[in-house]
């Protein structure tokens, strides 16, 4: 499914789980090199990713040279966020529609976060669905800008409260962009303690017209987390992507690989084959049990001929091969029609 479609089909209001559409979020995890850009294009595709995120940005219009870190600097030491985008920032027009045409080669959907007004109209070419990052739910001029373009949005809401949420989706809603809100955690990398995915059950209770989804930066360890949000009604998945998590960086050692979103999807396919199904209804594989497990209307003594059946004729016994105990209001008072005989099952061609 594409994540156009998904804004289509997906009914927030209804009762049940669905399998997320996960986003590998690979950021400038290419560290400029397009052959590793592609490579985690394949690998996301392999581990089952159904779509792959990069960011755009210049350093020159997401920072200014004064931008202190924000991240762990024992794994990434570069104390300037300026300094840090201005390693990662060649790729622009050209490269990403590289990358997007590449991308629909392999069948994995292409999709970049904007981080300026630049990048935001040239992407607007190559994707039908725009993702705006947690860093600027209180940017209320590039939201607008973003939702003239008439399309579907995702919004992270990391590090907002939600009063601040409530407004970024009024300015949204204005503008008639239908709307996924991913909870996230701007704590990087987020510890369990701190991934609060109780949150996403507040987000569905105060929105509930709107898709929600998690955007997570826990360390990938089982993929439990991730599995535990889709539990709590995640419709998308997204989560930071590298082709190595261990090289140096502000954002390979908490990324997943191809192997942990192989293990995000081979846990899903279990887990939602233990849910099965979201409407109750006997199973076929449970006939043997209805048959046999239940309870019918038996003779507690012998009962003759004629006799108008009293409730203490009636106990109740396996299988359910006859009268069910919920009939026995019918059934006393009735008229025998033959001797039935003690610990006989009772028929309805017995009685009157």
């Amino acid at each position: 499914m594409k994540l156009v479609e998904l804004f289509n089909t997906i009914n927030p209001y209804e009762k049940k789980l669905y399998k997320p559409y996960i986003i590998a979020e690979a950021g400038v995890n290419h560290e400029g090199s397009m052959e590793i850009a592609k490579r985690l294009c394949d690998e996301a595709k392999e581990g089952g990713g159904d779509a792959i995120k990069f960011q755009t940005y210049k350093a020159d219009t997401i920072a200014s040279k004064d931008s202190p870190a924000y991240w762990d600097t024992s794994k990434e030491p570069t104390k300037s966020q300026y300094e840090l985008f201005k390693k990662h920032d060649s790729f622009w027009i050209d490269e990403m529609q590289e990358l997007k045409e590449y991308c629909d080669a392999i069948g994995i959907e292409f999709l970049s976060t904007p981080f300026d007004i630049e990048s935001a109209t040239f992407l607007n070419d190559m994707m039908d669905v725009f993702k705006i990052s947690s860093s600027d739910l209180t940017n209320k001029p590039f939201i607008e800008y973003i939702c003239d373009f008439n399309k579907p949005i995702i919004l992270s809401t990391g590090a907002s409260s939600l009063a601040e949420i409530a407004e970024a989706v009024s300015w949204i809603e204005k503008k008639g962009n239908p709307l996924a809100l991913l909870h996230c955690v701007l704590n990087y990398p987020t510890p369990d303690k701190n991934a609060n995915l109780g949150m996403i059950c507040d987000l569905k209770t105060r929105f509930p017209d709107k898709i929600i989804g998690y955007s997570d930066h826990t360390l990938p360890k089982d993929m439990k987390v991730c599995e535990i949000a889709t539990l709590l009604g995640s419709v998308i998945i997204e989560k930071h992507f590298t082709h190595d998590k261990t090289l140096p960086g502000n954002d390979h050692y908490h990324a997943m690989d191809k192997d942990d979103l192989k293990l995000f999807r081979s846990n899903l396919e279990r887990t939602f084959g233990i849910l099965g199904s979201f409407k109750v209804e006997a199973l076929e594989d449970e006939e043997p049990a209805r048959k046999n497990a239940r309870r019918s209307l038996v003779a507690k003594r012998f009962i003759p001929k004629g006799k108008i059946i009293e409730k203490d004729d009636l106990t109740f016994k396996r299988p359910a091969s006859g009268i069910s105990p919920k009939f026995i209001d019918e059934v006393v008072g009735g008229k025998a029609l033959r001797d039935i005989s003690e610990d006989e099952i009772l028929k309805w061609d017995m009685i009157k």
